[in-house]
């Protein structure tokens, strides 16, 4: 069945064939009907799932898609799934709203797609293995025997972004699942490749709308739990 993972705090993570599509607590992963996936999660998790009927598709994807959470949204689900036991009217019209707000939802580009080509499936290891390493495609590429141009063609064409925007896909998904560590966010910043702290904190605000420490406060706040509703 089709559905939306929001975590109302912790890192949410969908894996397919295709890639890893994570989220923090201000968006929801989409998973159509039928998607082979695997859920990962990281720090005081509270999760809410949403099913919907497998013919229910209300965003019209194939793929699994990071929504942007607004508040609105954010309150509709934790409503809906407050009491899953619940078959009354009200609820259904909860529901329709939700799904409303669903198709509304602008989607945010944070996903780490699987590489086909193995010249780039070797660079993405290295970066994955250390999101610290500072080396230029050109250095990557002569550590895996492939050519820069050869490179950055690649990441355009399978990935559609270019290795400095990939680089910092993959350097966000490692920082949010270190903060749901609670490591601290200089630690972070440096664990992930950034010269400063500052410089990882503008980052992280221009891809989330908030800081690396607002984050952490949210998280402190949340407990273990997981609603699913179908």
């Amino acid at each position: 069945m089709p559905r939306p993972s929001y975590a109302g705090s912790g890192v949410v993570a969908v894996t397919t064939d295709a890639g890893t599509w994570f989220a923090p607590g201000t968006r929801a992963i989409w998973i159509p009907a039928g998607t082979v996936h695997a859920h990962r999660t990281h720090g005081r998790l509270d999760l809410h799932l949403v099913g919907l009927p497998a013919d229910d598709n209300p965003l019209g994807l194939d793929t699994p898609a990071v929504l942007a959470v607004g508040p609105l949204l954010r309150e509709l689900i934790l409503a809906y799934t407050r009491d899953p036991a619940d078959a009354g009217p009200e609820r259904r019209r909860l529901l329709g709203v939700l799904r409303d707000q669903l198709r509304a939802s602008p989607q945010q580009p944070l996903r780490l797609p699987t590489p086909a080509d193995p010249r780039l499936a070797a660079v993405c290891a290295l970066v994955h293995a250390d999101p610290a390493d500072t080396r230029t495609l050109a250095a990557l590429g002569a550590a895996t025997g492939a050519g820069e141009r050869t490179l950055s063609r690649l990441f355009r064409s399978e990935f559609g972004m270019t290795f400095p925007q990939w680089r910092t896909q993959s350097r966000l998904y490692h920082a949010l699942r270190m903060l749901a560590d609670d490591l601290p966010v200089t630690t972070v910043a440096h664990r992930c490749g950034y010269a400063s702290a500052s410089a990882f904190i503008d980052v992280f605000r221009r891809s989330f709308g908030y800081t690396p420490r607002t984050h952490n406060r949210r998280e402190r706040t949340g407990g273990p739990r997981v609603r699913t509703v179908q």
